[in-house]
């Protein structure tokens, strides 16, 4: 286990001991030896992400010294975002017009994108995303979704917020295309957008 393992394992072992392990304590946690504990509590001291706190156990003798998260070693490893999304996209999936926002917002967006790159393909401003898009005539296949966990749970607003951003995109380059349908999970990381042209107006 390198020094960057051993440190992560410092920290998740007092991230479950919310009162603190001195050193001893922590190297029997993750068996290291107590200098090599020391030496890691340094480095994640500087870093702050661990304090010492000198703490007054049972009987008498000299206060003990423990070892306990910061805040921000707290949050670290925790993805605040992905659990923001998570709560937000339940709001929207209970809202009885999320479907229709979850679209608006889409539109709104892909719009955005078009403007920040007027010349860009549609894959190419799909990849921004993080879709790895590739565009294959009248259809768009995206091979990766980056918000895959939570299109699981709630297609109808995830999947509804990719569909109006790849309308956005083309309604702002007023392009004739528009989104047929999107089919999701076609295969395990494959989702692939249909599109066709409107009809023309006859003279």
């Amino acid at each position: 286990m390198n020094g960057e393992l051993q440190r992560e394992a410092i920290l998740e072992a007092l991230r479950s001991e919310h009162e603190g392990l001195d050193t001893n304590q922590l190297a029997e946690c993750v068996d290291l030896h107590p200098n090599t504990i020391r030496w890691h509590l340094g480095v994640l001291t500087d870093a702050g992400l661990v304090h010492a706190v000198s703490e007054r156990r049972h009987g008498r003798g000299r206060p003990s010294i423990v070892h306990r998260l910061t805040g921000d070693g707290t949050a670290r490893g925790r993805d605040e975002y992905r659990l923001l999304a998570t709560m937000l996209t339940d709001v929207v999936a209970a809202d009885g017009n999320g479907e229709a926002r979850a679209y608006e917002a889409g539109v709104r967006r892909g719009r955005h994108l078009r403007q920040g790159d007027p010349g860009a393909g549609l894959a190419d401003l799909l990849d921004q995303e993080g879709f790895a898009a590739e565009r294959h005539g009248d259809t768009v296949e995206m091979r990766r979704c980056p918000f895959y966990e939570l299109a699981e749970g709630s297609p109808h607003v995830i999947c509804t917020l990719h569909h109006g951003i790849i309308e956005g995109a083309l309604e702002e380059a007023c392009s004739a295309e528009t989104v047929e349908r999107l089919d999701p999970f076609v295969e395990p990381g494959l989702c692939i957008a249909r599109l066709s042209r409107a009809a023309q107006p006859v003279p």
